[in-house]
């Protein structure tokens, strides 16, 4: 571990000076370990999948069956036929047609998803709270932070700490404020462009897709800061009881631009230890 950190709180009174100086836990001085936070991430996203499949009788539920090569009524040797299941019905225009084999109508799949395949990925205690710690350390890295894509321009601390009063802002034009006067305009301005999505995603209800841009910590008792930045493109709330890899590292890439509250910080000495 390095020496620890000092960190400036900034007020929301739209003062760009800072009132104070808080030492900082830890966590910010961990070795910041890509690799890991990837695996947590990683493990995250996969166990909110939930298990789907096809019902393993789908196409399959047929009366056609193959009679085999020359015995029998209704062989399909020298008839110029695939030799396949094939209903066996006497009379009409079904005659014949295929059954349950992948390439006929009404046939079933040829690699259907199976419903018992778990998709879930286990990942060890310790190995979660050292990737999260990992990632709030690299939340204090103005490196992390520029190579994950952010504006950083008029930002002059890593990760930025504002007072506990934060948490209880409930306009979004005041909250809006305080971030402009911390240097964050640049970013959420960035954030605020949509792409629109090319693919099966438009059919499924999520035709664009909309950058991440500041996670806002606050204490493990919530705050009234996350309905006034609800509207605020890419902008995340979250306790400080309640982080993980998701939602300091998106897409399990580290450095996320993130402002804490005072007292997320004297919280945080407490949480995610390895022991």
């Amino acid at each position: 571990m390095s020496q620890s950190r000092q960190f400036k709180v900034f007020p929301i009174d739209g003062s760009a000076q800072s009132i104070r100086e808080i030492e900082a836990p830890s966590h910010f001085s961990e070795i910041v370990r890509p690799d890991l936070i990837m695996r947590a991430y990683n493990a995250a996203m996969r166990n909110r999948m939930q298990p789907h499949g096809t019902d393993p009788r789908a196409g399959q539920r047929s009366s056609a069956k193959f009679c085999g090569l020359r015995k029998g009524w209704g062989h399909s040797y020298s008839y110029g036929q695939s030799r396949i299941p094939r209903l066996m019905i006497s009379g009409g225009r079904r005659v014949g047609e295929a059954r349950i084999v992948p390439q006929a109508v009404g046939g079933r799949r040829a690699h259907p998803p199976e419903a018992i395949h778990v998709p879930h990925e286990k990942i060890n205690d310790k190995e979660k709270l050292k990737a999260i710690r990992s990632a709030i350390a690299a939340t204090a890295s103005a490196k992390f932070v520029k190579e994950r894509g952010h504006a950083t321009e008029g930002i002059t601390q890593f990760p930025l700490v504002v007072e506990s009063a934060f948490a209880g802002i409930t306009k979004s034009k005041k909250a809006i404020e305080v971030l402009e006067k911390l240097g964050c305009s640049a970013d959420l301005e960035r954030a605020s462009g949509r792409t629109r999505r090319h693919g099966k995603g438009k059919l499924r209800g999520r035709p664009y897709k909309t950058k991440k841009s500041i996670l806002v910590v606050v204490g493990s008792s919530g705050a009234p800061v996350s309905r006034a930045v609800r509207n605020l493109p890419g902008v995340d709330v979250a306790r400080v009881n309640q982080l993980n890899a998701k939602l300091l590292a998106p897409g399990g890439n580290p450095g996320r631009l993130t402002v804490w509250t005072e007292d997320a910080i004297a919280q945080l000495k407490g949480l995610y230890n390895t022991g």
